[in-house]
């Protein structure tokens, strides 16, 4: 069935709101890391575990999600997930209320739940409802609106929940138990505001979906039926070895996000600016994304662009464990009290992790084309099968963790472990998407 190019726009519209919101969400992360690690006192591998209970439910819930799309269709599924996530985002009252870790970890796998029915609705959506050399090009468009709103994210939640974060730091160890205690549900009850307006904006946007055009997408339309649509998942490389290649660049992409803070606080920077630093990283993939929809696939085709971000990781990731940790580079600052910028001093090596972000920037739209590419009715279980792997932003950042400890060089060492991941994705790039069987 022919789809008209104004029902494209329509869908890519539709799309594109959600692709905002659930990058607001996702990339608090960054910002609730260095939180919940002060207002719960915990250790750089505890707060890390944000990460994994957030990106677990992925991983959990993927089949389950595509078993769901199958009954429900793509439209009402997002539906569905939209509610899901309103509901984690509620469990975050009773959590700072209690100031309880372990129910903000299951408040964030409830969050992490309604968004695996969400992508593994979406970003097939986005794949298929337009031609799929061009599919690339159309999820970064969408990454661009996920990133926009992971820049925007650590600077609206830290302006809120850190505010004069460097100043509860130095007064915490001055304080009685009871003293101590009363600062720290204070600092824990700043998430409840945020988080209840969150919920209601959930709902809000689900009934909306509900009601919205959004034009259907025909089983037929999941792909060509022909001989590659044939056979159990696992007779499909490109599709298996692109969920490997998956889970790698999402542990590799969160710890470029979810750690840069820690990164920095670690190496001396003041709180106040670490819990901006995840704006940076997600700045530079805004950047590369636009890079993305300019050239892609109209100069660059996609398995070029895996294998050059890939190579561009790798090449970062080295310099970032190489450069010594006095180096520091002059850059634009916000300053949250008074909304203005100015040049301030930052390590070079906490700023190449940012840069990372464009190297991470176009491997999700790119990885996503090349592995489902030829799938036909299997085009819904394999999508399942790649949201599980972002199970990776579940794994590697808490490896990250039990590396770094709590030293400055300890930190810079342990990005050690992105290296063998980005070579793992250049290779996908260059030779394992072309494989159409095992032998």
């Amino acid at each position: 069935m022919q789809r008209s190019s104004s029902d494209t726009i329509r869908a890519m519209l539709i799309l594109a709101l959600l692709f905002f919101l659930f990058g607001f969400v996702t990339w608090l992360n960054g910002t609730l890391v260095p939180y919940l690690k002060l207002a719960c006192e915990l250790t750089t591998f505890e707060a890390l575990l944000v990460a994994t209970a957030f990106y677990i439910a992925y991983f959990v819930m993927a089949l389950p999600a595509g078993k769901l799309l199958e009954r429900t269709g793509y439209k009402n599924g997002m539906t569905l997930g939209l509610l899901v996530m309103a509901a984690g985002a509620l469990t975050f009252i009773p959590a700072a209320m209690l100031r309880a870790y372990p129910l903000f970890l299951t408040g964030l796998f409830i969050i992490g739940t309604g968004l695996t029915v969400l992508q593994t609705a979406s970003n097939p959506y986005a794949t298929i409802v337009g031609p799929i050399e061009s599919a690339a090009a159309r999820i970064s468009m969408l990454g661009i609106c996920n990133k926009l709103a992971g820049v925007i994210a650590p600077i609206v939640m830290g302006g809120i929940i850190l505010k004069n974060a460097d100043v509860i730091e130095r007064t915490l160890p001055t304080l009685d138990p009871a003293g101590r205690a009363a600062l720290l549900d204070e600092l824990a009850g700043r998430v409840t505001g945020p988080y209840l307006a969150m919920a209601i904006a959930l709902v809000a946007l689900g009934i909306a979906l509900r009601l919205a055009p959004l034009p259907p997408i025909p089983e037929e339309a999941a792909g060509p039926e022909d001989g590659a649509a044939k056979g159990s998942i696992g007779s499909h490389p490109r599709l298996v070895l692109g969920a490997i290649a998956l889970f790698l660049y999402v542990g590799v992409e969160v710890i470029a996000v979810d750690t840069i803070g820690l990164y920095g606080q670690a190496l001396g920077v003041p709180l106040d600016s670490a819990k901006l630093l995840p704006s940076y990283t997600l700045l530079a993939m805004v950047i590369c994304y636009v890079l993305g929809i300019l050239t892609i696939p109209r100069f660059v085709r996609q398995s070029t662009a895996l294998w050059v971000s890939a190579v561009l990781g790798t090449v970062l990731t080295l310099l970032v464990v190489a450069v010594p940790l006095s180096t520091v580079w002059h850059v634009p600052g916000l300053d949250l009290e008074r909304f203005t910028v100015s040049m301030i001093d930052l390590p070079a090596s906490v700023l190449l992790v940012a840069l990372l972000g464009l190297a991470n920037a176009l491997m999700w739209p790119a990885i996503w084309p090349l592995a489902i590419d030829g799938l036909g009715s299997l085009t819904k279980t394999g999508s399942a099968v790649l949201i599980m792997a972002i199970l990776g932003g579940a794994v590697l950042p808490p490896l990250y963790g039990a590396l770094a400890g709590e030293s400055g060089a300890g930190h810079q060492q342990a990005y050690w472990i992105m290296v063998p991941c980005y070579l793992f994705i250049l290779w996908y790039g260059v030779k394992g998407h072309r494989r159409k069987r095992w032998a």
